[in-house]
């Protein structure tokens, strides 16, 4: 059976302690204040979007309006 070869100190033994359940917790929901959809906190909005007020990407009803419009013929 492994012995250990030095004492652990109190900070290492802490840290490890500490460390065991920091992995079960519940993620971050925020309101997009532009649509009040559920978003990540400092991500863009899956819905519109928008991050910090300005479009950054299409959003998915956007990208479908897109890609059911045919392209014009002259």
């Amino acid at each position: 059976m492994g012995v250990p070869k030095n004492k652990t100190s109190k900070a290492n033994r802490r840290m490890n302690r500490a460390g065991r359940y920091t992995g079960f917790t519940a993620n971050a929901i925020s309101l997009c204040p532009q649509c009040g959809a559920l978003k990540q906190p400092h991500h863009a909005c899956p819905e519109c979007g928008y991050y910090k007020g300005r479009p950054v990407k299409q959003a998915a009803a956007e990208k479908a309006e897109k890609a059911e419009k045919p392209a014009k013929a002259e």
